[in-house]
Order: structure tokens, then sequence, then C-alpha cells
């Protein structure tokens, strides 16, 4: 499409940003051996080895010995305590490592306003980004970026510099007991169970022992029972970080066995309900074998709540919500079966039990597949929704549809040609012949989409609205 415009903007992946990790061995006989020298070292060969430690890696993080500790407390499950405390420390830093987050790639953004607005010239508008960094082994984390678009469209980003820091994980939160029986998977017996013995709220460890006291139960029923209530509770975490943590230097790091392998593909979105704002980032958890639609939500990019989406209709890719609720009930767009767009509508942003169909493949183009990169946009004639299609040769390019504002299920319009399709630069990468991008967002008149170029680079291309609005309605 000629009214889009691409800007000159290149943000590539750092290697240089690197969280320092616990590094998970897995058992005692590997964690032993190093345990036991470091318990029979002399008090000047541990400083020593501390402060060589300290010269080569303390400028490369804010707080190393802290991340040293908090490693030592995760060994103590497999080894006796160090009544030194430098021992500790020491301790602590052989089962630490350095991982670099975007050793790999840095990709499909989304975009949003950004919650502080305060100084913010006339006419201009603060942006935030999400960004997913990949490192080694592949494992995908979500970063963040920020930045300003002036009154004249021009795009600026702040520098990325910093310590990195992934914050503190609370998995064994108290639930009250609706929250935690509706997430089960267990038999109706069982729910009844529950039902009856629970208290109103609760944490893990207060229901495993409710669950153990249950004479009538096998070894084995208390053990299945268990770990469903497990497995509800680490996969609804929660992830805080400390005030004076810059959000650049910001990362949500896979933490539940859901998304071992990968936190992959957030879409954000500003969520307005009851004259409330919150940030919802739909994202797909992969864990090496299977992948599961998931739900981050925050008011101010510090807090973050994180969990599953459930039901029937929560399965494959590329679910994205709608900004506000439609007549009542959230809407978000989904991929179920893996080619074609479908819509749902759930009176619980959490649980999702329908589909219906959206939009199928028409053209060469994206033959392969279509997927939605975001949130729609809502305009006067409709909203817009940017997708993508794949066609020949796995090439993926970026298009757009209007779908009706009171019922979203009906498809007004699509481009007949994709509006930004890779260029001799962008089809060169990580994964070559690849446009993708997980959201826009509109300013005076135009929608800002920022774009990964073959996962090689992030870019900008930008389009007015009206513009594009006139040619996705022009044949009808």
């Amino acid at each position: 499409m000629k009214a889009i415009q691409r800007t000159s903007i290149r943000l590539y992946a750092n290697p240089q940003r690197v969280l320092a990790r616990y590094l998970n061995v897995g058992n005692a006989v590997r964690i032993a051996p190093v345990a036991d020298y470091v318990r029979e070292l002399s008090v000047d060969a541990v400083a020593e080895q501390l402060e060589s430690l300290n010269q080569e890696f303390g400028q490369r993080h804010a707080d190393l010995t802290a991340v040293f500790r908090k490693n030592y407390e995760r060994l103590l499950q497999y080894v006796p305590p160090l009544e030194n405390a430098d021992k500790q420390v020491l301790l602590g830093a052989y089962f630490t490592n350095e991982y670099s987050i975007e050793a790999a790639a840095l990709f499909n953004p989304s975009i949003v306003a950004h919650p502080d607005q305060e100084g913010v010239p006339n006419g201009a508008i603060r942006f935030l980004m999400s960004l997913r960094a990949t490192g080694e082994g592949h494992i995908s984390s979500i970063t963040f970026a920020t930045g300003l678009i002036d009154a004249q469209g021009n795009i600026l980003l702040d520098e990325r510099s910093g310590h990195l820091d992934s914050g503190d994980v609370t998995t064994d939160l108290v639930r009250e007991k609706s929250f935690v029986t509706k997430r089960l998977n267990l038999s109706e017996a069982f729910q009844r169970l529950l039902e009856e013995t629970l208290p109103a709220s609760f944490n893990y460890e207060e229901a495993k022992q409710i669950v153990g006291h249950q004479k009538e139960l096998t070894l084995a029923q208390q053990q299945e029972i268990q770990e469903a209530l497990a497995l509800v509770f680490e996969l609804n975490y929660e992830v805080a970080f400390e005030e004076h943590i810059p959000l650049l230097n910001r990362v949500l790091f896979p933490q539940s066995r859901a998304e071992t392998n990968g936190i992959e593909d957030a879409r954000f979105v500003t969520f307005t309900e009851e004259g409330k704002t919150s940030y919802l980032g739909t994202y797909t958890a992969y864990n090496g074998r299977e992948i599961r639609p998931q739900l981050i939500e925050t008011t101010d990019f510090r807090h973050f709540k994180i969990g599953p989406f459930y039901g029937e209709a929560a399965s494959d890719k590329g679910m994205a919500l709608f900004p506000e609720k439609i007549a009542g009930r959230y809407a978000m767009i989904g991929r179920q079966g893996g080619r074609s767009l479908s819509i749902m509508y759930s009176d619980d942003r959490c649980f999702w039990d329908h589909t219906l169909p959206l939009q199928a493949p028409q053209r060469g183009w994206e033959m392969l597949q279509i997927g939605n990169c975001g949130s729609p946009v809502k305009t006067e004639a409709g909203w817009l929704l940017l997708t993508h299609g794949v066609g020949p040769m796995r090439k993926y390019v970026l298009s757009c549809s209007l779908l009706d504002l009171e019922h979203p299920e009906n498809v007004l319009a699509s481009l007949d040609l994709p509006l930004l399709s890779p260029n001799t630069e962008e089809r060169e990468g990580y994964v070559p012949n690849v446009l993708y991008t997980c959201g826009m967002m509109s300013h005076a008149g135009r929608l800002i989409i920022p774009y990964a170029m073959s996962d090689n680079a992030i870019s900008f291309a930008t389009v007015g609205m009206e513009d594009l609005i006139v040619e996705l309605l022009k044949k009808n």
C-alpha cells in the first residue's frame, strides 16, 4: 500500500543485556561435591574468590551478592547449610550463571500508550513497547522499550541501558476457594469434596494438609488432588519489581512449568472498564512440548498477575483482546486450528468456551494461514484489525481488516494486497522473509506499527487511518 511509510529506526538485539540466573543442575549428586569443596576452603581463599568474582562480574549486575545469597537458599533442599556467610555467598555463586536474554533475537513488539504521560509536550505521546527477547536454548522472555511520538509523528526511542532484573516471584499466594476450584480439572466427586472441606481462602500448603487429612481418600487420590492444586497455584503467579528498577530494565522471565521454554509474542492492550485502565497482555506459554495461551495483567508495569486462559476455546496461538467490552462481554480474536481467524466472547476474561469463525485465507499471499497481529484499534468506521498472512516460501506479510463496531464477528472489508511486505533488507535474518508484529497504536490520525524484520531488528511504519479505511472500503 503506497500510503504506508517506513522509518529508518532500527532496534537490534544486545547480547550484553544479561540476567544473573539460578543454575539448576537438578540434584544433590552434582551439588554436594561443590558444597563440600566450599565448606573446606579457608576464609582467605573464600575472600579471594569472591573478590575476583566481584571484579569480573560486579559491574554487570546491580547487586550480585544478593543474587548469590538467594541462589544459596535454593540449594538448602539438597545440602546441609554452611555456617560462614561468605561461604554461603560463594556456594551460591557456583550455581549462578549469566543469561543473555537477547543473544539470539529481539522481535515481535506490541505497543501501548505509556501509563506515565507527565511532562510530555503538547501533541506528543509517550509509548511503551513489549519485546520478545530470545537467548540460549531459544528461551523467550518479555523485555520493554519506551519512547516518544511527537506532534509531527516522529518516533524517538529511549536508550536501553542499565542492569536487568527479573523481579520477585510469588507463587504460593492466598487464593479464594472459588478462584481455585473453578480452575481445577478434577472429577465431580473430588470437586464436591474440596467445596465442602476447603476454607474460604487458603494457600497451597494449607490446602495440601487438608486434603492429606481426608481419610476416605487413598494415597493416590490425595496425591492426584494435591498435584492439581499445586498446578493452579504455580500457573497463577505474580511478579513484582522494586520501585527503583527502571521499566526498561524489567524482564518477565519464564517461571511456571507451562512456560519453561518461553513466554512468546505478548500482545498488550490498554483495557478500559468502568472508567478504570489496566494493561492486559495475551501471550503463548511454551514448555518444549505444548503451547498454552496465558494472560498478563498490570496497572503500572511494576506489579504483574500472570495465569492461563481456561475453557474449550483456550487453545492455539495468537489471542488478542479487544480494548473494551462489546455489548457487556469481553471479546477476543483467536486462531483455533492454526489457519483461520476466530472471535470469541465471554463474561469472564480468563474463561473462553465458544468461538465464531471470523476470517479465512482467500488470497495467495495468505493461503497458508492468517492470524492477528495484536488487539484491534477502534475507529468511527469500525475496528481496524492488523493481521499477518503467510504464502509461498513461508513469507509473512502484514495486512488489515475492518470489523463492525457493534458486531465485530462481521468483517466489513479486508485488503486485497498486503499492507507491508518484506523488502530486500527486511527479508534477511534469523527467520528469513518474515514481517511480524504484536500490536499497533493510533496517534494524531495515524497508526503507529512497530514490527520485527525477520527476527533481526525492530523498526516502525506509519499509515494514515483515513487513507487505510478508504483503501479498505473502496471496493464496496
